[in-house]
């Protein structure tokens, strides 16, 4: 059934991307009728815009390829909070809810939200996916297509960035008990492995140094497993560029054990 409908996805794309516009005799309510199945899986959680497959995480392209013929072809309609959109809101589909939500969180239509996740008023996007017991905090912003992991604690007022386009391109990746800190951003496709802790204020991009304070080590795009992450700088040409310094690293039992600002307070002597 889904190599069916990733095959039908992938058709609809070529013919757009072969010059087709969405009035030029394409059949319209059929490509909406895929594009519902896609949406309607990805909020079961059967299928997600990127997994981890043989330790490597991959990006299924067609699913973003969905999500872009949904904002293609269908028409904007109106929404709760006043709000106009091509994209409607997740709504409850359960009798006893799985997650808690409290108003007026948003969470666009194509998310999956695991069991016992709370979220607190924010925004969480198109394609994103929220594993178990995770809490996204107040003013937090999840990208689309984002993927966090179970047991993460996404904090307040921070931004894990989204990628939809290009499609080929990893999205943000948060691994499993992951913490966020306050006014912390994980931007274009990095991964932050599991069990890893990010100070408030940390912001990490592409092409942001990661540096280890330990060996010296430098790294782009991936935080690695049990990484506790601070604000640092170094210097280039008489200024002082913003990086980012791993600190400290903690195994899964440290982690479970000792209280991340205790870490944190640690880490900062």
């Amino acid at each position: 059934m889904i190599s069916n409908l990733k095959d039908r996805i992938e058709e609809f794309s070529g013919l757009l991307q072969s010059g087709n516009t969405p009035d030029s005799g394409i059949n319209r309510a059929e490509i909406l009728r895929h594009v519902d199945e896609v949406f309607a899986l990805l909020n079961k959680g059967e299928i997600r815009v990127a997994e981890k497959t043989d330790g490597r995480w991959v990006t299924h392209s067609w699913i973003k390829k969905a999500i872009l013929l949904a904002f293609k072809f269908k028409e904007s309609t109106k929404q709760a909070f006043d709000s106009f959109d091509k994209l409607g809101l997740l709504e409850f589909n359960h009798i006893v809810p799985r997650y808690r939500k409290v108003c007026p969180a948003v969470i666009r239509d194509g998310v999956y939200i695991g069991n016992d996740v709370v979220v607190m008023p924010s925004y969480i996007n198109t394609g994103a996916y929220i594993g178990d017991n995770t809490m996204i905090d107040i003013n937090a912003v999840v990208g689309s297509c984002a993927q966090i992991g179970c047991g993460c604690h996404i904090s307040a007022q921070s931004c894990v960035g989204g990628v939809l386009e290009p499609v080929v391109d990893n999205p943000v990746i948060i691994e499993d008990n992951c913490f966020i800190g306050v006014h912390s951003s994980i931007l274009e496709g990095v991964i932050v492995e599991e069990n890893s802790i990010i100070a408030a204020g940390v912001n990490i991009t592409a092409s942001t140094k990661i540096i280890d304070r330990a060996t010296g080590e430098v790294l782009l795009g991936r935080v690695p497993g049990g990484s506790v992450i601070v604000p640092g700088s170094y210097p280039s040409g008489g200024l002082s560029i913003a990086c980012c310094i791993i600190v400290r690293t903690v195994n899964s039992k440290a982690r479970s054990k000792v209280k991340i600002n205790e870490i944190l307070r640690h880490c900062a002597r």
